[in-house]
């Protein structure tokens, strides 16, 4: 499989990255079992990269990732890296409090999440959303000392903008930024992107197929269940997400024309965007997950770029990427 470089400090990982999330939290219930094979599958199959956050499901994706980690093949668990985002704060009933990025909370965040994914180290460590409480200077600060303490591989960050960006990398190394980018959220190309290549920063990009929305799978008449975020996010609302469809619609037969499916056009898409991208991709089930792999073997010709632009212009997407007030948050939009 294709290797990546992860930022020009960052460590080798796969050409696609596999995000946990879905596993545990946000996108209705998933299966324990199905979960822990599907990540073992994408171990076997060469994906080193694993995305969580300490947040999702109030740290259960942690457990889940520890518990596929230690009943994974020796050679398999070697190779893994762990990408950990902290920060939120939850409350028992589910609830968001905001962001804590204090010197003293990354260090308290960061002990727990050893704990629970049961390494001794975290290979990419990042604060999920910026605190606006805090400069970002501290809280790169706590991860340096981190690293240096050998509890972390690589600093990382979440969300943020081309200012942050330059900032932080005065403070120390930074290895990857992760951030939104597909075909339907491109808001990165222009100052972003450039600024983090700019750095030698890596991305690691996850909402490749926007959640679901651009798979090819999801129907017109699909009803959410109601512990699934999604019923709440403007993309999937209404006349928003009826304009949406259409466009997978118009994606459908470029892919269709060039004997792929949805999925795997989107993600190659993405893939073709730069070596220094790693696209995660959100797979809860093994068969989405061949299905995303299948991405690595379709080939797009400037002509099949074209196509797909005519198909999914640039800003064409109905709908925010977050409600607004998870918008509000994020230091990349600003």
């Amino acid at each position: 499989m294709l290797n990546r470089t992860l930022g020009t400090t960052g460590p080798q990982v796969s050409a696609l990255g596999l995000g946990c999330m879905g596993m545990s939290a946000l996108y209705g219930d998933a299966d324990r079992a199905e979960s822990i094979a599907t990540i073992h599958a994408a171990l076997d199959a060469g994906v080193t990269l694993l995305d969580t956050g300490d947040f999702y499901a109030m740290g259960h994706n942690e457990l889940l990732i520890g518990e596929a980690l230690r009943t994974a093949p020796a050679a398999h668990r070697e190779k893994a890296l762990t990408s950990v985002k902290f920060g939120a704060l939850r409350d028992p009933d589910g609830g968001w409090s905001g962001y804590d990025g204090r010197p003293a909370a990354v260090k308290n965040f960061a002990a727990y999440s050893l704990q629970r994914l049961g390494v001794d180290h975290i290979d990419v460590y990042r604060i999920a959303r910026l605190d606006p409480d805090v400069p970002v200077e501290e809280t790169i600060g706590a991860i340096a000392e981190l690293v240096r303490a050998g509890h972390v591989r690589h600093i990382g960050l979440s969300e943020v903008g081309a200012d942050t960006l330059r900032r932080a990398a005065a403070v120390a190394p930074i290895s990857d930024l992760q951030i939104e980018y597909s075909l339907v959220s491109r808001g990165i190309e222009a100052d972003i992107l450039p600024t983090a290549r700019e750095l030698g920063i890596g991305v690691t990009a996850y909402g490749v197929l926007s959640r679901g929305l651009i798979s090819g799978h999801f129907a017109r008449d699909r009803q959410l269940a109601a512990n699934d975020f999604r019923g709440m996010s403007p993309r999937f609302q209404g006349e928003n997400l009826q304009r949406n469809l259409d466009l997978v619609d118009a994606l459908r037969k470029v892919a269709e024309e060039r004997g792929a499916t949805v999925a795997q056009t989107a993600i190659a898409w993405v893939l073709t965007q730069g070596d220094d991208i790693v696209p995660l991709v959100g797979a809860r089930t093994r068969e989405r997950l061949t299905e995303s792999l299948g991405a690595l073997d379709v080939t797009l010709t400037a002509e099949d770029l074209a196509a797909i632009e005519a198909a999914v212009p640039a800003g064409a997407a109905a709908g925010d990427r977050y409600p607004a007030g998870q918008m509000a948050h994020l230091d990349s939009e600003r």
